[in-house]
C-alpha cells in the first residue's frame, strides 16, 4: 500500500507555501538512485519494456548499463503484472518520490503553475497525471534531460519541454533555468504593447 504519509507530508508542504502567496512551484529532485525507481515507474505506467526506459543515471558505462537493464527486469518478472498506480508507486517509489507526487497533486489543488524538471520528476508527474489528469492543464515541462527515458516519456505525455540542452543535473536546474523565460513570456504577455495599442495598426 502507497505511504499516505508520504502523500500527506508532501500536501502539507505546498499548502503552507501557498499561503504565502506564491502561485508556482517547481519539482525537482537529486537524481542518486532513483533513475531506476523512475525507469520502472515508467515501465508500468507506460506500458514499455524496461529496456526503453532504463539510461545511463549518474554515470554508468555500457557493461553497467546492462546489469542494470537486468536487474530491473528481473524486478519486474519477479513482481509481474501491476495496474493499480498506488501499488506500482508503493512497490517501486521511493518516500522522496511518492511525496513529490502528493505535493504536484497539492499545487495543482492550490491552482499552482507546476513547473516539472528532469526525467524523474516527470515520471512523478505520470503517476500524479494518471490519479488526477486535470494536472495536465496547470503543468510546464522544464527541460528534456539526457536520460534515455525521458525523451520517450515526454512524448507519452504529449508535452513539449521548454529547454533541450542535454542536461544530466537533477536538483531541479531545469527549473531555475525556465523560470526567468516562463517570467518574460508572462510579461511580454502582459505588460508589451499591441499593434491596435500603440497605434501601428491605424497608420495608413
Amino acid at each position: 500500500m502507497i505511504n499516505y504519509k508520504c502523500i500527506d507530508k508532501g500536501k502539507t508542504l505546498v499548502k503552507n507555501i501557498a499561503t504565502q502567496n506564491t502561485n508556482i512551484i517547481g519539482f525537482g529532485e537529486m537524481g542518486i538512485g532513483n533513475t531506476s525507481s523512475s525507469s520502472m515507474l515508467m515501465s508500468y505506467l507506460c506500458d514499455l519494456p524496461i529496456q526503453e526506459c532504463v539510461g545511463k543515471g549518474t554515470g554508468l558505462n555500457n557493461k553497467q548499463l546492462q546489469q542494470k537493464i537486468k536487474i530491473l527486469t528481473q524486478a519486474k518478472e519477479f513482481h509481474g503484472v501491476l495496474t493499480d498506480v498506488e501499488e506500482i508507486m508503493a512497490t517501486f517509489g521511493g518516500f522522496e518520490m511518492v511525496q513529490m507526487c502528493g505535493a504536484m497533486l497539492e499545487a495543482y489543488s492550490q491552482n499552482m503553475v507546476i513547473l516539472v524538471d528532469g526525467f524523474i520528476a516527470t515520471a512523478v508527474f505520470l503517476a500524479a497525471f494518471k490519479m488526477n489528469p486535470s494536472i495536465m492543464k496547470n503543468a510546464i515541462f522544464c527541460h528534456q534531460s539526457d536520460e534515455k527515458g525521458h525523451e520517450l516519456l515526454l512524448s507519452y505525455l504529449e508535452v513539449e519541454p521548454i529547454l533541450k540542452l542535454g542536461l544530466r543535473l537533477g536538483e531541479g536546474t531545469g527549473c531555475a533555468l525556465a523560470y526567468p523565460m516562463i517570467e518574460s513570456a508572462l510579461n511580454f504577455l502582459n505588460d508589451m504593447a499591441s499593434f491596435e495599442s500603440a497605434g501601428v495598426s491605424d497608420k495608413p
